[in-house]
């Protein structure tokens, strides 16, 4: 799957919404985990700022790679954000999109903790 790298030097982040548990399928209830190490994947939606636009992106990061408390209005640092386009099909209908991922998120304010351990 093709990956491209996002660059957040320049642009201001905060959390928009805190991280929220990411479902693999809602009606049935099955937690997203990491394919590689079996964490639990969240998502933080994060307010984008740069040059004069602001947009709210959804970053999803496996659970124990979050570090501080990341509450709404948080400055916070993306480490190892991409961007994925996606395709798929359901019931005939094909839609398309871009999700993010980071391997990190770092709360920046004053006081913030350690990184969870794994």
């Amino acid at each position: 799957m093709r990956q491209i790298p996002v660059d957040t030097n320049g642009a201001t982040l905060m959390v928009a919404q805190p991280p929220q548990t990411k479902m693999k399928d809602k009606r049935n209830g099955v937690i997203a985990t990491d394919a590689d190490t079996g964490h639990t994947l969240v998502t933080v939606d994060v307010l984008f700022v740069m040059n004069g636009n602001a947009e709210v992106v959804t970053v999803t990061v496996a659970e124990p790679d979050i570090s501080g408390e990341l509450t709404m209005g948080t400055p916070i640092a993306l480490t190892g954000l991409v961007a994925r386009p996606w395709e798929n099909e359901f019931n005939g209908q094909k839609r398309h999109g871009i999700s993010f991922r980071a391997v990190a998120v770092t709360s920046l304010a004053a006081g913030a903790s350690t990184p969870k351990a794994a």
